[in-house]
């Protein structure tokens, strides 16, 4: 996989040729994903602006995540990440957005979620796309691992976006 600044480079390109703009919504991430996008030079041009939604609470206040979702399902499932994505573009000015929630660890872990239990959604304007990823190693490791698979996960998805 490319670096994360490699990754950050591409992503830039790819919206700010089509003048759009992209927003994070980050629980176990708390902000990475967003400050690795801020981290290039001119990144107001394709960056609208980040959600860092770690309690459940801002999940529901910042990007309208049900209650009820969050209850049915934990804060780390599918719904949850679907909800973040799509709360994500409605409360910016975004075309675009990626969501994460999950387990870095050490501690949160069970039996049915371990930690490095990561769930991504990526809102387009396409629709909602999710998916699940297990990563191994520490906290930092599950972190960085989720930075690059975030951001890999919307780059391959602005090329069918024309």
């Amino acid at each position: 996989m490319p670096t994360i600044p490699a990754l950050v480079e591409r992503l830039a390109t790819a919206l700010k040729a089509r003048r759009q703009f992209m927003a994070t919504a980050e629980s176990c991430t708390g902000g990475l994903i967003a400050g690795a996008c801020t981290e290039a030079s001119g990144s107001s041009d394709w960056f609208e602006r980040g959600f860092v939604t770690y309690s459940n609470a801002a999940k529901c206040e910042l990007l309208g995540v049900p209650a009820a979702l969050i209850e049915a399902h934990g804060a780390v499932s599918e719904p949850v990440a679907r909800a973040m994505a799509a709360g994500a573009v409605a409360n910016a000015h975004a075309h675009w957005s990626v969501a994460v929630t999950g387990i870095a660890g050490p501690t949160g872990g069970s039996a049915e979620k371990p930690v490095g239990t990561v769930w991504f959604g990526w809102a387009t304007p396409e629709g909602v796309f999710t998916e699940h990823q297990r990563f191994d190693g520490d906290r930092a490791a599950v972190r960085q691992a989720t930075v690059a698979h975030a951001l890999a996960g919307l780059l391959q998805r602005l090329p069918a976006h024309r």
